[in-house]
């Protein structure tokens, strides 16, 4: 299925040969990327002292109403790259000292980011981190296996109505329950740098941002995490951040940041059911500068 010809590479499942059109995505074969740099406001265990090794992919495979990245999701700026220049950029990252390579958003560039991590290889031995906003094919993840240490995807609503209205996917939690599930499983126990737990090497980190006036579907999503989660087997980061963007103000209701009451009502929650294997985010965190320049710096 890692082939761009008869492109199923997520959920959408769109079927087109992408040597010759575009699909949902809007994607060509070439990799496509609008940074490539140490990127220091992952969580802790990711950025580490000196910073993760982000590769912003353009494009996206969801089309959310708020994404902070619009420019690169849903305007697909970004410079084409080869294969080989994307090995170096990796080689490169890691010589800057990075923690880690951060692929973000690389779904539908599976194929090319899979050959230039088979090139970079030899000479690459930092951790290789899959940040993804959770609308994931299950058969996909586990054609990762033996790529990937460690998975960061996102996981947005439990709620098709939600899902479907700011993101387009009304299947969207039938694919990311099942795709986390998968991703567990190939991780196994969190692995750490050392005895002091200062940088994840092998796991996932689930992340999920708090919407405005969606903190019962936050609640139902944790309820589902608690049930259906191996405990201990993943670090959960709990996001205050939403900020709105690009068409938030279309939707009246999401149009501002979320209220101290709504975001402890959810951290309640999670508490409660023992979910404290992670982060929590202060409300500072809704912030725009911690959204990085879109320059086309490394690429």
């Amino acid at each position: 299925m890692m082939d761009y010809h008869s492109c199923t590479l997520c959920p959408r499942r769109c079927g087109v040969d992408r040597t010759k059109t575009r699909g949902y995505c809007q994607s060509g074969t070439l990799p496509k990327a609008a940074r490539a740099a140490l990127h220091f406001w992952e969580e802790p265990c990711i950025s580490g002292e000196t910073g993760s090794g982000t590769v912003f992919f353009s494009g996206c495979t969801l089309k959310c109403v708020f994404c902070q990245n619009y420019q690169l999701s849903h305007e697909n700026f970004g410079r084409e790259i080869t294969v080989s220049h994307l090995a170096d950029i990796f080689l490169r990252l890691q010589e800057q000292g990075a923690a880690n390579i951060n692929l973000v958003t690389a779904t539908h560039y599976l194929p090319s980011v899979l050959e230039a991590l088979d090139l970079a290889r030899p000479q690459l031995n930092i951790p290789i981190v899959y940040n993804c906003g959770g609308y994931e094919q299950p058969e996909t993840i586990r054609a990762l296996e033996g790529y990937i240490d460690i998975y960061l995807p996102d996981l947005k609503y439990y709620d098709p109505v939600l899902s479907e209205k700011y993101s387009g996917a009304k299947d969207y939690f039938t694919y990311a329950s099942r795709s986390i599930q998968e991703m567990i499983r190939q991780t196994g126990n969190l692995q750490w740098s050392d005895e002091n737990s200062a940088l994840l090497t092998k796991g996932v980190i689930l992340r999920h941002m708090v919407l405005p006036g969606a903190r019962e579907d936050s609640i139902r999503l944790l309820h589902w995490i608690h049930d259906n989660l191996p405990p201990h087997s993943f670090l959960l980061s709990l996001m205050s951040q939403y900020t709105p963007f690009y068409r938030s103000k279309e939707f009246p209701e999401i149009n501002r940041r979320i209220t101290t009451y709504e975001y402890e009502k959810v951290l309640d929650t999670a508490i409660e059911l023992g979910l404290t294997d992670g982060y929590m985010q202060k409300k500072s965190s809704a912030k725009e500068e911690y959204t990085p320049p879109f320059d086309l710096s490394g690429v």
